[in-house]
């Protein structure tokens, strides 16, 4: 995949050969790359082709349950009896597709049980059918930036999405992982990018006056 660092300088230098003496920061390109890269990536979702791509996808093999309360889960309806279990900290920032966060895989940390997507006014209709006993199944919807997951007994469940960040600091990798963040890859298509840096490179000329980041650009981690 392509790395931050890549795609910025690709896009620059297309600039710099259509527009002279234009100064812009690599965080503001970078904005415009990620901006219209969401968008593709939405409509690629819509036509069912980004689950295709696996090498996207990263994991959090092991991410923190809590209980809840069902009021907060929004399934008050639900019959007493059933624990709502919800990820204890936000899912770090998904790529949202045509059906919200792009999440590949939910399931217990060891893989051996799938838990299927759906969301709490669905799930709470399925619970009052006459043969929800009988279902095995786990469910899991996504509100707020948490996972919710009833009637699951786990401590931690695994998550495979198209995480918009690098999510190293969550794994136990994290302290072995010095990468700058321009040298980190982008969840983007590789087939994408020629698109992308056509829509990019037209509102950057389009837009004619380029902001900087201030006085102060020192800190600035995609300098």
């Amino acid at each position: 995949m392509t790395t931050i660092n890549e795609a910025v300088s690709r896009l620059r230098n297309t600039i710099k050969a259509v527009k002279e003496d234009v100064f812009m920061t690599d965080r503001y390109i970078y904005s415009v790359i990620i901006k219209y890269a969401k968008l593709l990536i939405r409509r690629q979702d819509n036509e069912n082709k980004i689950f295709k791509i696996q090498s996207l996808f990263k994991t959090l093999p092991c991410y923190e349950l809590i209980e809840v309360d069902k009021v907060e889960a929004c399934c008050d309806g639900i019959k007493s009896g059933c624990t709502i279990m919800r990820t204890r900290y936000k899912i770090p920032d998904i790529i949202e597709g045509a059906w919200g966060p792009i999440i590949r895989t939910v399931s217990s940390i060891d893989g051996s049980q799938i838990v299927y997507r759906t969301y709490p006014t669905i799930y709470t209709r399925l619970t009052k059918t006459s043969g929800f006993k009988y279902n095995k199944s786990k469910y899991y919807w996504y509100m707020n930036g948490y996972l919710y997951i009833p009637n699951a007994t786990w401590d931690a469940i695994s998550i495979t999405a198209l995480f918009e960040d690098n999510i190293s600091i969550y794994s136990c990798e994290s302290e072995d992982d010095c990468t700058l963040a321009q040298d980190r890859e982008m969840p983007i298509p590789d087939y994408l990018f020629a698109e992308i840096e056509q829509y990019a490179l037209k509102e950057i000329i389009t837009a004619g006056s380029i902001p900087a980041d201030g006085t102060d650009d020192s800190q600035n981690t995609l300098r």
